[in-house]
């Protein structure tokens, strides 16, 4: 069968949960809870599909985790085990795609048209991506193949877990969600599915009889929608350009509200150091730094401005401390800092002194200082650390030390 296009999509099963079972075969067919601890503040990040047999989901508080499941085993996330076992992944999957467009750790869309050059060998393409992914990671994977990216998604989602289904036509595509919830569309959220609903549209047929009615209510998002609910989606598969990000940023949440500004300052050092190490490693520079705040009543604010271009940790962390000074003095729930307006080389307007070697040469001295400021109060090793620290659980798990253990600021 020749086709316009044919594209793979790869959900790997439970991915951190999975990753974590396969390295610990003792915590295979217990109800795992990756994310926070259960004492701890935060959420889900995934879970078993023993946990999710209780009402346990991605995104659900940690505290309503545990009540729903007592018994579970709750971890922390190993971000850097599951980025190396992403990037083993990818590579399986970029020996058949001709375009590859990475959606998260755990998902991506392949486009195999060209070399596949029909469907059963796209087909075949796909159970072979699957097993391959069995043999070499030990990890199983769910896989749609179809003629666009919505339906190859829906595909992948119809036998999960370790799935496999195919829907070739717009018109396959139609018969299979036809009579389902509107959530079944994938663009389709808690909020706007609400809106549908209070209007009487419950269903894909419902959106097919009453089209206008959808857009009306919807807008511009209600035309995609009554779109894709006839099977109707050109969108081509389009691989991430890093220069594409919208910002390279860090935050952290803390697990007791923090009202002690240098210990904010401190914290936005690491962060700062963070981002410039984020930033090297897709060859970014930002010509603007913005600083997010939530408070301990959960509103949380942005503060930003321009800047000539720069990853520099140094620069980043001043321009954060001035936003900082800004801000109103009340507890902290997070804090995060970042660069936006990124372009893969220096800006045009960088001041004439960014290009002295000097500078650099300054700017390494006075993150050196600061950091040995940092051991002196704190008894940690930065300086020599700095590689693993910038892990995200390590990087966490410092910050919550130092937090702990940060000296008493004098009253007043």
């Amino acid at each position: 069968m020749l086709m316009k296009q044919i594209i793979i999509h790869v959900d790997m099963d439970a991915f951190y949960a999975s990753v974590e079972m396969r390295d610990d075969p003792s915590l295979k067919g217990k109800p795992l809870i990756i994310g926070s601890l259960p004492q701890e503040r935060g959420v889900v990040a995934t879970c078993s599909y023993e946990a999710r047999k209780y009402g346990v989901h991605s995104a659900m508080n940690i505290k309503e985790a545990y009540r729903l499941c007592p018994g579970g085993v709750y971890m922390h996330p190993n971000f850097e085990k599951y980025r190396a076992v992403s990037n083993q992944l990818h590579r399986i999957c970029n020996t058949y795609a001709t375009a590859a467009e990475t959606i998260a750790l755990d998902e991506a869309y392949l486009d195999v048209t060209e070399k596949a050059g029909n469907w059963e060998v796209a087909c075949e393409m796909a159970r072979t991506i699957k097993r391959r992914t069995k043999d070499e990671l030990g990890l199983t994977c769910s896989i749609g193949v179809a003629y666009s990216k919505t339906a190859a998604k829906t595909a992948s989602e119809e036998k999960k877990p370790d799935g496999y289904f195919e829907i070739p036509t717009p018109e396959a595509f139609v018969r299979l969600i036809i009579d389902r919830d509107v959530r079944v569309l994938y663009t389709v959220g808690s909020k706007t599915a609400e809106r549908l609903y209070s209007a009487g549209i419950h269903t894909v047929r419902d959106i097919h009889e009453r089209p206008d009615e959808v857009i009306r209510l919807l807008g511009k998002p209600g035309e995609w929608i009554t779109r894709i609910a006839r099977g109707e989606d050109d969108r081509r598969v389009t691989p991430y350009r890093p220069e594409e990000a919208k910002s390279v940023s860090r935050e952290l949440t803390f697990q007791a509200d923090v009202e002690d500004e240098a210990f904010l300052r401190d914290v936005l050092l690491l962060l700062s150091l963070s981002v410039e190490q984020l930033a090297a490693r897709v060859g970014l520079y930002g010509e603007g730094v913005a600083l997010k705040l939530t408070y301990a009543n959960m509103k949380s604010i942005s503060r930003s401005k321009l800047m000539p271009s720069t990853r520099s940790a140094i620069r980043i962390y001043h321009e954060a401390v001035s936003l900082l000074a800004q801000t109103a003095r009340q507890p902290v729930r997070l804090i995060g800092v970042g660069i936006y307006h990124l372009s893969g080389e220096y800006s045009l307007q960088l001041r004439f002194d960014d290009l002295m070697p000097e500078v650099e040469t300054r700017q390494a001295a006075e993150i050196q200082e600061r950091l040995a400021e940092l051991h002196g109060r704190y008894g940690l090793d930065f300086a020599g650390n700095l590689d693993k620290i910038f892990h995200g659980e390590t990087l966490y798990r410092t910050v919550e030390y130092m937090r702990r253990h940060r000296p008493v600021q004098a009253p007043g």
